[in-house]
Formats: C-alpha cells, sequence, structure tokens
C-alpha cells in the first residue's frame, strides 16, 4: 500500500506539475507574448514620436532663424528691384543705353538691335528680349558680351554667336533677356 500512495502521490504532483506547466504555457502564449508585443509596438510607436518631435523642433529653431532674416531679405530684394531692375516704361532706352555704352568701352560696332517685350510669362518680372548684332575684333565682341553678361542690371544672355564679317572683322549674334518690373 505504501507503494500504491507514493505512486500516487507522484502521479498527482506529476500532474499538478503538468497543469502548472500548461498553465504557465498558456498564460505566456495568451496573456505575456502578446502584452509583450504591444509594449514593443508601442515602445517603436514612442520612438517615433520621440523622432518626428525632435524633426519638429529643428525646424522651428530653423524657420526662427529664417523669420529673424526675412525682413533684412525683403530689404535687399526691394533693394535689388529699385537699383538694378529697370521699370517696364524705361525699360527700352535703359537697355540701349547699356548696350551702346558697352559697345563704345569694347571698340565694337552694333548693327542691329531689336526688342521684344514677353508678355506671356505671368512671373513678378517681365522679361524684354533683345537680339543684337554686332561687329568688330574678337577681342572686342567677347569684351562686350562679357560685359553685357556681367552687367549690373538684371542681364542674362541666352544666345552667343561668332561668325565671319566684313573687311576681315568678326559679326556677333547675341541673345539676351533683360527682366524689369511691370
Amino acid at each position: 500500500m505504501r507503494k500504491s500512495r507514493r505512486q500516487i502521490a507522484n502521479r498527482v504532483i506529476e500532474a499538478i506539475g503538468v497543469t502548472l506547466v500548461a498553465l504557465d504555457l498558456v498564460i505566456f502564449f495568451a496573456v505575456y507574448r502578446p502584452l509583450g508585443d504591444k509594449l514593443a509596438a508601442e515602445a517603436r510607436i514612442h520612438e517615433e514620436l520621440r523622432q518626428t518631435a525632435h524633426n519638429q523642433q529643428v525646424r522651428v529653431e530653423l524657420l526662427k532663424k529664417f523669420e529673424a532674416t526675412v525682413p533684412s531679405a525683403g530689404k535687399g530684394l526691394d533693394d535689388f528691384i529699385t537699383n538694378r531692375i529697370p521699370p517696364r516704361r524705361e525699360a527700352f532706352s535703359t537697355a540701349a543705353h547699356l548696350i551702346h555704352r558697352l559697345a563704345d568701352a569694347s571698340s565694337v560696332k552694333v548693327t542691329t538691335l531689336a526688342y521684344h517685350l514677353d508678355t506671356d510669362h505671368h512671373d513678378p518680372l517681365e522679361r524684354l528680349q533683345l537680339d543684337i548684332s554686332a561687329q568688330g575684333s574678337y577681342a572686342g565682341l567677347l569684351k562686350f558680351s562679357h560685359a553685357l553678361e556681367t552687367a549690373n542690371d538684371f542681364v542674362l544672355v541666352r544666345e552667343f554667336t561668332l561668325s565671319p564679317g566684313d573687311n576681315g572683322a568678326l559679326s556677333l549674334r547675341l541673345g539676351a533677356d533683360v527682366y524689369v518690373t511691370p
């Protein structure tokens, strides 16, 4: 009898042990693991939000710096428009005066000068297209085109063609845009 009581006690203890292990596995897979997954997901979301908040703080600081410089940039832009960009009503005479002054300084003869105001664009500045033909020496034509390109006025050289001209001189055909205020 003693043996059977021991066997019964061992089997009861084994059954309790197996039941506890099974209960432990059920609790692990039913409660602990899903909670751990949720916790990890929440930790990822928290980290992403923390990183987003940090990035937004960096942007706010950058915007504060820009906001501090905007008044001076606006003044610089106003100064640029006032001093470097002629008004539309003066654009033709300003462009002609600039071209002839640079041509004289470069010892170049302007043979033709044509204007075309491009009003198709709806930009803040209008574009006055210039088609210039000039004759002179190679050095003079290069000096003229360089002076036009680096002039204080808002001029953009868009085409530049050299070809043989009359009496050993070279001929220059140059397309440029002068930007004007409307």
